[in-house]
């Protein structure tokens, strides 16, 4: 735990460090749980959100994407029902005073569960190699089942609770199973009760005329209060899918574990309006077609795993979270839920409007069914980072600190390097940057040793650095060093848009998903 804590640690601080995130408002000695993107992770931010368009929008024919307000009517919000029912169970300890959200206590209680069921099948798996048979072992072996089965009657009991509100019964199942306070150890628990997320602001230009508002709590409502615009301007069959990405604004009281939950954060979101009867096909697909796309960025199939819900949320027929192993564990990247007809009925009811659609094939009117998969941008940020930085010992014993972004991801692409300050290797350097940057976003670096260049240029994530030197003048070659093997070649200054073209492209990596 100490060594997980310690990689959380080092993610926070070189995040900063490099210029990838900062503390809001840190002169003011910042704002819990509000971060600012630096240079750095500004851009490979919007990489990781133009990896996920790509994929979702311009690779889809019969997906488009909006961008709508973030400030909408109220009334969306209690069509939607987060006004009633968009509540986190929160509960108290008496003596650290520390707040926490009872759902996820329980939550983490049956994760060491998981974790104890798993180093058992890990111990047998190396015991009997090629021979183990690990369903048979799941379901036979006597500690195993004991883990397991706990864990599925707690969460099941939460949920039940949770579902019929008994925050008495999620009490007293945390006093059953003897929680402690994780900071202090205490087990002195305040009852259970339920807290509202949105945050409120006002409308209007005085007090007294003003009318409340929220700032959206999600994106989604956004797009089912377009589906009627948007499947007639574009001319939309069912299925068809509305995507799209921004900024959702939640009064998280327990935000903690640096950008994973945050109080203002960025959704990248698809609805997929399909006919009814049809939803858990689509739902099945979307599963399988979200997880390729994880897995095309090489992070490793291992870090993922599906999570299928217990508690179902009030809209929803079935829902499962794509979990990825983050340093604090196993925890939610991706929502992918069967919401049902329950949106577009909502507005239909409190709107007046009609919002159907006509299937000429049937020649009739219904209300689509919606697929939803959401993902955090932020979370996915996180996870693409935290598992990219390592600590690497190199064959003559000494250290480096590599950010093995996926290139496709990375903010620079290539660093252009003159061995010296002199002879005209800047200006050719300089030349070369006016060449690529009109294809890539480079950098040039001139100060210090080339090898403490290189390092700098690791700890970044860029994927290539390309050195000029007096051979340069000669034959108008430069070497390129590739980041994660460190292997450098010689190669000429015309190659090298090719070169870095192939690994960066989003169509090769991409195809991964194919």
């Amino acid at each position: 735990m100490a060594k997980q804590e310690d990689i959380f640690k080092n993610v926070v601080s070189h995040a900063k460090e490099y210029g990838f995130i900062f503390p809001s408002s840190e002169i003011y000695d910042g704002l819990s749980a509000v971060y600012d993107y630096a240079q750095n992770g500004a851009e490979l931010k919007k990489n990781i959100r133009e990896y996920w368009w790509k994929a979702m929008v311009q690779m889809h024919e019969n997906i488009v994407g909006i961008d709508a307000a973030i400030l909408m009517h109220p009334t969306t919000w209690k069509a939607s029902g987060h006004v009633d029912a968009f509540n986190d169970p929160l509960i108290d300890n008496k003596d650290s005073k520390k707040r926490y959200r009872a759902d996820v206590l329980l939550e983490d209680y049956c994760e060491k569960l998981q974790q104890k069921a798993q180093k058992e099948i890990d111990k047998a798996r190396e015991r009997f190699g090629d021979s183990f048979d690990e369903q048979q072992f799941v379901t036979t072996n006597g500690r195993v089942v004991e883990y397991l089965s706990k864990k599925k009657s707690i969460l099941e009991r939460m949920a039940k609770s949770l579902d019929s509100g008994d925050l008495e019964d999620v009490k007293a199942l945390i006093e059953e199973l003897e929680i402690a306070d994780p900071e202090t150890g205490s087990k002195n628990w305040t009852e259970v009760r339920q807290f509202n997320l949105m945050f409120g602001t006002k409308l209007g230009a005085s007090a007294e005329n003003a009318m409340d508002l929220y700032l959206r709590p999600e994106t989604a409502q956004g797009i089912f209060v377009n589906f009627l615009n948007v499947q007639k301007t574009g001319r939309m069959k069912v299925p068809f899918g509305i995507a799209q990405t921004g900024k959702a604004f939640r009064n998280e009281i327990v935000a903690r574990q640096f950008i994973f939950r945050m109080r203002e954060f960025e959704q990248m979101e698809m609805q997929f309006f399909v006919k009814p009867g049809e939803e858990m096909k689509w739902y099945e697909y979307w599963k399988e077609t979200r997880l390729k796309w994880h897995l095309s960025l090489g992070l490793g199939a291992a870090n993922y795993r599906f999570h299928d819900h217990e508690k179902l949320a009030h809209y929803a027929n079935a829902a499962a979270d794509i979990e990825f192993n983050f340093p604090f564990g196993f925890k939610e990247l991706e929502g992918i839920h069967s919401r049902t007809d329950f949106d577009l009925k909502a507005h239909e009811q409190y709107s007046g409007k009609k919002l159907q659609y006509f299937d000429t094939e049937e020649n009739k009117n219904y209300v689509p069914y919606v697929v939803e998969t959401s993902v955090g941008l932020d979370r996915m940020f996180l996870a693409v980072f935290s598992k990219a930085l390592q600590e690497e010992t190199l064959e003559d014993g000494s250290t480096r600190t590599v950010l093995r972004l996926p290139s496709v991801l990375a903010p620079t692409k290539a660093a252009v390097l003159p061995l010296v300050k002199k002879d005209g290797l800047p200006e050719i350097a300089r030349a070369i940057i006016e060449d690529l940057k009109w294809d890539f976003n480079v950098a040039y670096d001139e100060k210090d040793a080339v090898g403490r260049r290189y390092r700098r240029q690791d700890a970044l994530g860029t994927p290539f650095c390309i050195t000029v030197d007096h051979q340069t003048l000669e034959d108008q070659t430069v070497t390129l060093r590739h980041r994660d093997s460190m292997v450098q070649d010689r190669v000429s200054i015309t190659a090298l848009r090719g070169i870095i073209l192939e690994e960066v492209s989003m169509r090769n990596w991409l195809m991964r998903t194919k």
